[in-house]
């Protein structure tokens, strides 16, 4: 019996924070960083830092629905990166930056709508949520070294200082999803 993969879109923050903890999910089988919502043709990664293409940093998720499902990785996504605050990620500052979902399903806008609803009538974050809830178009693959950034480099200081710390919280918030 063949698999139905589905692909789940996210931008919040810097992208090689998503990418490690995502990759680390069961029913998860791809995760690909790159760019999406600008109005530049396969802008670069420069380009995109430049903060001028409209582009945000996100992930492109593959993921087998019947192992993990997107409200899963709604929750995991909602618990690693602040979206109370407007472009922006601790001090990663720029639109590119920014909190957003890129649905790619009328099922993936209905749940995303309404997780951004409860969390902000449970007044989870103390403040209003400022993720954007756009239809994907054109994600644009980022160039071939950011992609399993952590992985590659977990020595390296931003790696410990700024993804570690999102990555264990993840695995001791959301174990029971972990591969």
């Amino acid at each position: 019996m063949t698999t139905q993969h589905e692909i789940a879109i996210l931008a919040g923050g810097c992208f090689w924070c998503l990418e490690a903890v995502f990759r680390r999910l069961q029913g998860v089988v791809s995760v690909t960083s790159g760019y999406i919502g600008g109005h530049v043709d396969h802008p670069s990664y420069r380009e995109v830092c430049d903060g001028q293409t409209g582009h945000a940093e996100a992930v492109k998720i593959e993921f087998a629905p019947e192992h993990i499902d997107f409200q899963d990785l709604l929750d995991v996504f909602f618990a690693i990166h602040d979206p109370t605050t407007l472009n922006r990620q601790g001090n990663d500052v720029g639109t590119q930056y920014r909190s957003a979902i890129f649905y790619t399903t009328e099922r993936q806008r209905q749940v995303a709508a309404a997780t951004i609803a409860r969390l902000n009538a449970d007044n989870s974050w103390g403040a209003s949520l400022v993720t954007e809830l756009v239809e994907a178009r054109h994600f644009h693959d980022a160039e071939p070294y950011h992609l399993d950034y952590y992985n590659q480099h977990q020595t390296q200081p931003y790696c410990q200082l700024v993804i570690s710390p999102k990555l264990n919280k993840a695995i001791k918030q959301f174990g029971n999803l972990l591969k």
